[in-house]
């Protein structure tokens, strides 16, 4: 076989077709690898988000439950000035009562305790959000509580997950 020549050249159009098609079938691969890298952060983000607000409300139901234990006053004691109508409240994980200061403060990530708080740490890209309305207004029977966690995502969109809880004077 000669080198030079029609066959030559045969080979050569070949290798260039071959490594042309490898090139854009790994240029494929790494669009797919980088776009699922985006939504895994996505998906974290929003599993954190639910957990961020689900502990908004259980912080609500301890305060209720302090209210309870410690048997002075009203069983919705602290809890009536965050509703709805007016910016909400904020809570973290060891709140004995609410917040109503700058409510949609950035959530703080402390990485020694592996919590989420207002007070020390790193500031994440997260703002939770607590209401509370009585229901019925004036002297309520239960206690409607939206947690709202928002963030913005590497898009520049604005995500948020809301959940709802509701407590009864039933004791």
């Amino acid at each position: 076989m000669r080198i030079g020549g029609k066959r030559g050249g045969q080979v050569m159009l070949e290798a260039i077709v071959a490594l042309t098609v490898m090139t854009i079938g790994m240029l494929g691969i790494f669009s797919v690898l980088s776009n699922s890298i985006g939504a895994s952060r996505v998906s974290t983000n929003q599993e954190i988000a639910v957990n961020l607000g689900a502990e908004g409300i259980e912080v609500v139901k301890n305060i209720l439950d302090a209210n309870f234990l410690s048997g002075s006053g009203a069983w919705n004691a602290g809890l009536t000035s965050c509703g709805s109508s007016g910016s909400g409240c904020r809570v973290q994980y060891d709140s004995a009562s609410v917040t109503t200061s700058t409510p949609s403060a950035l959530l703080k990530y402390d990485a020694a305790s592996k919590l989420y708080g207002y007070s020390s740490g790193v500031d994440t890209i997260f703002r939770r959000v607590v209401t509370i309305d009585g229901i019925p207004s004036g002297t309520p029977t239960q206690l409607k509580v939206v947690s709202t966690v928002s963030w913005i995502d590497r898009n520049a969109a604005p995500l948020s997950v809301v959940l709802e809880d509701r407590f009864f004077d039933w004791r």
